[in-house]
This record gives structure tokens, C-alpha cells and sequence, in this order.
């Protein structure tokens, strides 16, 4: 008779343990999970979610191509193509010597590993490659694409080209104001240098695209890449004709137009 009465015994005691647990569990919680980094890409009704390096990249790549004249059909090319072979990645190694966001290889002449895992290389490398393609502006973003990389899956590109094109147009100033990064409200103490921030702007952005003489959408191009930068540079806010975006509300809000960009940083 006692053997029932001690496992009704150990039972009720697992039963006050499992209760116990789950109190001082809800009573301390664990820590929260940081919040999650990212930025949005809004235009012409498509909306796309980039992370951090990614958002970087992509600003990168547009800006250049702005910097070299090109119309914005070429920077849909370069990020559709940058989406097909890296998923807009600056990656170490790839297919055979593959490298860097293009998947260029030095094999075939486009340079050392060394410089193509430098984005601003191997995007100038790829619209020049682009420029000698013969009528490449008139071609499909798939067809432009393939050209120049001459990959083993042709129609790759195509699959990516609705996401480019909004990428693009929100990138290039075509579309102002479509870019905006959930960020910590303060930078972290590792970003850089106002001077090196404005290094890095003077090689991708065109030159004028600071200056209020600039065309409206050169200004653009030149907000959309502070923001797309902001996490790794400390940039803190954004003004650019009516709006000002600011890295505490993740938010562009209409302000008293200006005709020059400028920023602050938070450092």
C-alpha cells in the first residue's frame, strides 16, 4: 500500500517543481534579443528588406553608376546581376576563382582577388564591361547581364530583374526619399571618421550630387546613400529638399526644403 502512496508523493513534488520553474521563469526573464537591423526599399509599389551590408552594397553600385554617367537602366543591370551571383554579397570565393559581389574571376582577366573583393573596383568594372556591350541600353536587364558575365545560366538574371528595377529607382534618385534603415538610435563607438566618410563619398557619388546646383535626383542619389550608410558611418541625420530622415524614428518626415544634402553624425 505504501508504494502508491510514494509515487502519488514524488509526483505532486515534480508537479510543484515543474510550477516553480515556470514562476521564476516568468519572474526573471531572460534578456531581450537585440532588436533587428535592417532597411526597406520602397518604389513603384515594390517593397524589398535588405540588411545592413546589403543596403551598402546596393548604394554603392548605384551611385557609381550614376557617378559614370550611365542612365538607370544600368544600375538595374549591375543589381540584378550582383543579386544573381552573390545575393548582393561581398563573398571571399565562389565558383572555381570566383570572387566579390560580381563573381568576377581573375582567371579571366577582371583583376587581382585583392581588388575585386573591393566593391567600388569591381562595380567599375562591370559598367565598363557593360559600356562595350553594343547597344546595351536598349537590351533586357537579363540579356544586358548575361553579356557581360557570360554565365552558365543565362536567364539567371531575369528572375531578379522587378526587384532591381525598384532597387534602382529608389537608389538613383529616381524616387526620393525610398529608402529608410531601422537602426540603433546611437551608433556604435567603432564607426568611422568624418574624413574617411567623406572619402568614401567622393569616390562612389557623382561629384556634384552635394552641391546645390545638383539635379534633384543626384541629390537623392546622394541621401539614399547616407542612409544606406548610416549604420557603419554613425550618420545620425539626413536633409535633403523637403524631407530629413533621422536614424531615431527610422523615418523620412517632411521638413522645410533645402536645396543642398547634408548630415550630421552622432559622434
Amino acid at each position: 500500500m505504501a508504494a502508491p502512496r510514494v509515487r502519488r508523493l514524488a509526483l505532486a513534488a515534480a508537479a510543484c517543481l515543474v510550477v516553480a520553474v515556470v514562476a521564476f521563469v516568468e519572474l526573471h526573464p531572460g534578456p531581450e534579443p537585440p532588436p533587428r537591423r535592417f532597411c526597406v526599399v520602397a518604389a513603384h509599389g515594390g517593397r524589398y528588406e535588405l540588411d545592413l551590408a546589403q543596403a551598402e552594397l546596393a548604394s554603392t553600385i548605384a551611385a557609381i553608376g550614376k557617378r559614370r554617367g550611365l542612365p538607370n537602366h544600368a544600375a538595374t543591370i549591375a543589381l540584378a546581376t550582383a543579386l544573381q551571383e552573390s545575393q548582393l554579397r561581398n563573398l571571399p570565393n565562389g565558383d572555381r576563382d570566383s570572387v566579390g559581389v560580381f563573381q568576377q574571376r581573375p582567371s579571366q582577366g577582371w583583376g587581382t582577388v585583392q581588388q575585386l573583393r573591393d566593391p567600388r573596383y569591381a562595380t567599375n568594372r562591370f559598367y565598363a564591361a557593360l559600356e562595350r556591350v553594343p547597344h546595351w541600353a536598349t537590351l533586357p536587364v537579363t540579356e544586358a547581364a548575361q553579356r557581360v558575365q557570360r554565365s552558365a545560366l543565362p536567364n539567371g538574371y531575369a528572375p531578379y530583374e522587378s526587384r532591381s528595377r525598384t532597387l534602382a529607382s529608389a537608389l538613383t534618385g529616381e524616387v526620393p526619399a525610398a529608402i529608410t534603415c531601422a537602426l540603433a538610435p546611437s551608433p556604435p563607438v567603432n564607426t568611422i571618421e568624418e574624413s574617411a566618410l567623406r572619402a568614401a563619398m567622393a569616390s562612389e557619388l557623382p561629384r556634384s550630387s552635394l552641391r546645390a546646383s545638383a539635379s534633384v535626383d543626384m541629390g537623392w542619389t546622394a541621401a539614399a546613400w547616407l542612409v544606406a550608410h548610416a549604420a557603419s558611418s554613425g550618420v545620425s541625420t539626413v536633409r535633403y529638399a523637403d524631407r530629413t530622415w533621422n536614424r531615431a524614428g527610422n523615418a523620412w518626415t517632411p521638413t522645410p526644403p533645402v536645396a543642398q544634402v547634408s548630415f550630421t553624425l552622432a559622434h
